[in-house]
């Protein structure tokens, strides 16, 4: 089946779109006609081979769309059905057991090898030459996605699906380091470092919780106009202010809890900086391959915890359901976040993401 998709051919090299073929789904597989998928960060590190994904090769994870067609032996979706396409995950390994599925101990594979569990691909190009599939279990920047059962979402009615597909990634990887990771009790004090997609997400996820000072830091005047329309009590523009003493002046002492969301490594030590005893600094933003950062020893060693999370953390598919149904609520209004290009300009969509213009591009296949 020809389709079309944006296909990166080379390190750093861009997003071009043209045909290719993708293969009929198999034993397990699900054919999904993709409506819209955002366009995160992870998508250009993965294309400059800060994660490794073998090209030629088609990227997108943030995915939602139609089911078209079934495998044998899929059951729990059908045709017709919208889906957002959530992450990956084998299911019998010991942390997919033990009900953390965001932890597969084959997810280095699941999302970045290029090919489905079994070692092959489901796209070529147009002249039968192997291109990568699967990234993140998906490869959505295309009109058609081949994915498995096991990691679709049902969109409920009323919800967009063109616009779903973010809450499989960013926002889900945002609302769940407060809900899964941090699980703010009554009176919490949250410190989110970095109000683009991740950080909006920690910030309507911590409205939504106990938790009672919510102070989002930024560069960005309008993104820190957003934040406290989206849930933030304090705001902070760390162009010119000590953001530390900041957030210590606004807690009467350091803060129970910082999301730092930027992966730059000196803001990685102000998160840390920014909790002190039986605090926690979740680290979520994806600094470079084979970046450290420092912390003081003498104060971690006074109870405070220094915690990674990845996507959100526990059962990815409960948390997008879950958010889905809060946005259908009014308490998630991820749409705010989002503007729409067509897959023709794609290119446009990754500079204003770049740039900061745009806080979660989404590429609509249907233009």
């Amino acid at each position: 089946m020809r389709i079309t998709a944006a296909v990166v051919e080379e390190l750093h090299g861009p997003f071009v779109v043209r045909e290719v073929e993708i293969d009929e789904p198999g034993p397990g597989d699900v054919l999904v006609e993709v409506a819209g998928t955002g366009f995160c960060h992870t998508d250009g590190i993965a294309r400059d081979g800060d994660l490794p994904f073998p090209l030629p090769g088609v990227l997108g994870h943030e995915g939602a769309g139609t089911v078209v067609a079934v495998g044998e032996g899929v059951t729990g979706v059908r045709e017709g059905q919208a889906v957002v396409l959530g992450w990956p995950s084998c299911g019998a390994c010991r942390n997919c057991q033990a009900g953390q599925p965001r932890y597969c101990l084959r997810m280095g594979e699941l999302v970045g090898g290029g090919h489905r569990l079994d070692g092959a691909s489901a796209l070529r190009t147009t002249d039968g030459a192997p291109l990568s599939s699967h990234f993140f279990g998906q490869s959505s920047f295309a009109t058609h996605a081949m994915t498995t059962a096991s990691s679709l979402v049902p969109v409920p009615e009323g919800l967009p699906v063109e616009i779903a597909g973010p809450l499989t990634c960013g926002l889900a990887t945002g609302a769940g380091a407060v809900l899964n990771t941090v699980r703010p009790e009554p009176g919490t004090s949250i410190v989110v470092y970095g109000v683009g997609t991740v950080g909006l997400a920690a910030v309507m996820a911590a409205r939504n919780s106990a938790a009672t000072t919510i102070i989002a830091v930024d560069r960005h005047a309008s993104r820190l106009r957003l934040a406290s329309e989206l849930g933030a009590t304090h705001t902070v523009d760390a162009t010119d202010t000590d953001a530390v003493q900041a957030v210590t002046d606004i807690c009467g002492g350091p803060a129970d809890a910082a999301l730092e969301c930027t992966g730059v490594l000196p803001v990685i030590r102000q998160a840390i900086d920014s909790v002190g005893m039986l605090g926690t600094a979740v680290l979520i933003g994806g600094a470079p391959a084979g970046a450290e950062f420092t912390a003081d020893h003498l104060t971690t060693l006074w109870g405070k915890t220094i915690r990674g999370t990845l996507g959100g953390s526990g059962h990815g598919q409960a948390l997008i359901a879950a958010l889905m149904d809060l946005h259908l609520q009014g308490r998630f209004p991820f749409d705010r976040l989002v503007e729409s290009f067509p897959l023709e300009r794609i290119e446009d969509a990754v500079e204003a993401s770049y740039s900061g213009e745009v806080v979660k591009p989404v590429i609509r296949m249907g233009g």
